[in-house]
């Protein structure tokens, strides 16, 4: 049962990274890659936060580091910089959740103005869910390109014989 979850959470990111790749046209020998890279990066956060509790930031910088150093490994070999195989592979991780529920709150905070007690609890929602939200993003940015300052002549030469 846990690898059938693994597997489906991993099969649909799978799918969105590459519905997102189509978005930027990469090479047809790309798409390959970046379903994997979205499988793994999105399968290791949900395994993290699932089965180990660990919190989502955390988890997403870990998925991150997968996507990065994969990236810069698939990279070689399907001939491809990075950002063309990692980009696509963490978009399917931007927590939409949190980022809907900042929108949402703002809104309703700007229709309740004249109500302190809705008014103040709307922005607490505002705030908690920008963090979240924003420090996912910062996180998966963070590891994605961790690698390309670890190994940057590496990172650099992806397309270069």
């Amino acid at each position: 049962m846990i690898a059938f979850d693994i597997l489906t959470d991993g099969l649909f990111a799978a799918v969105a990274g590459i519905g997102f790749g189509a978005i930027s046209d990469p090479p047809l020998r790309a798409f390959k890659m970046i379903a994997v890279l979205a499988a793994l990066g999105h399968a290791c956060r949900f395994c993290l936060m699932t089965y180990l509790g660990v919190d989502i930031a955390t988890a997403s910088l870990f998925a991150g580091l997968v996507i990065g150093f994969g990236s810069l490994w698939l990279g070689k070999r399907v001939y491809c910089p990075m950002t063309v195989l990692y980009i696509p592979a963490l978009l399917p991780m931007i927590p939409g959740k949190f980022a809907y529920n900042m929108v949402f709150s703002l809104i309703m905070c700007l229709q309740t103005v004249n109500e302190p007690d809705k008014f103040g609890k709307f922005m607490e929602m505002f705030f908690a869910n920008s963090l979240i939200a924003s420090t996912v993003i910062f996180m998966l940015a963070v590891g994605a390109t961790f690698p390309m300052f670890v190994f940057p002549h590496r990172a650099f030469s992806l397309t270069r014989h």
